[in-house]
């Protein structure tokens, strides 16, 4: 047992048997052999907000904390078992082992389908491969590339946060120009008036 199945293990023991929290716990102990069932119990507790009763301030903060996973592997469960519920709600209804194809490979749908890129009949195109033989994740990627164009690229990031960036990299240089002696002061000096500008524009 890996250190942190063993404290997902003592903390289940703490809780009474059969309540929400404690299924939590263990549902999280098997999060690789049955990632449906964790899906499907983190859904709740987002859903339900279960986790202000339990003392955390949110989401997030009760599965680093109490269940050792990521926000964003939480995130992505939470998503990937909603894929599931809606496609195919018998094997998302399904309990313990499942035959439900990996938790990655789901993933990799779910994020197509967010971002428009798989259709209800996009995915009855796939369903039979995926269910009956799953791809791994790379693979899958590749097929809905193929059969379904490229995923799109990321948003921009806001212009301050853009400004921000810039403004960093110019103080960096104009901090590493002051501590050259190799590099004329007037250049420094130029720098060091370039960073106050790029500054200047994040308060506009």
């Amino acid at each position: 047992m890996t250190a942190t199945a063993e404290k997902l293990a003592a903390r289940a023991e703490d809780l009474p048997e059969g309540s929400m929290r404690r299924k939590v716990l263990e549902g999280a102990q098997r999060f690789k052999s049955a990632w449906v069932e964790l899906g499907r119990l983190l859904s709740e507790v987002r859903r339900k907000e279960l986790w202000r009763g339990w003392g955390y301030p949110s989401f997030e903060r009760y599965c680093t904390k109490e269940l050792f996973i990521r926000g964003a592997t939480a995130d992505k469960l939470t998503a990937s078992y909603g894929f599931l519920e809606r496609h195919e709600p018998e094997l998302a209804k399904a309990r313990g082992e499942t035959r439900a194809p990996p938790f990655e490979v789901i993933e990799v749908l779910s994020r197509a389908e967010a971002t428009g890129r798989l259709s209800d009949s996009g995915w009855r195109e796939l369903r039979d491969e995926v269910i009956e033989r799953p791809p791994t994740p790379a693979a899958m990627n590749r097929k809905i590339a193929e059969r379904f164009g490229p995923p799109p690229p990321p948003p921009a990031p806001p212009r301050s946060e853009r400004v921000e960036r810039l403004a960093a990299a110019a103080r960096r240089l104009a901090s590493a120009c002051r501590d050259e002696d190799a590099m004329p002061r007037s250049v420094a000096q130029k720098a060091d008036a370039l960073a106050g500008e790029i500054e200047a524009l994040l308060d506009r």
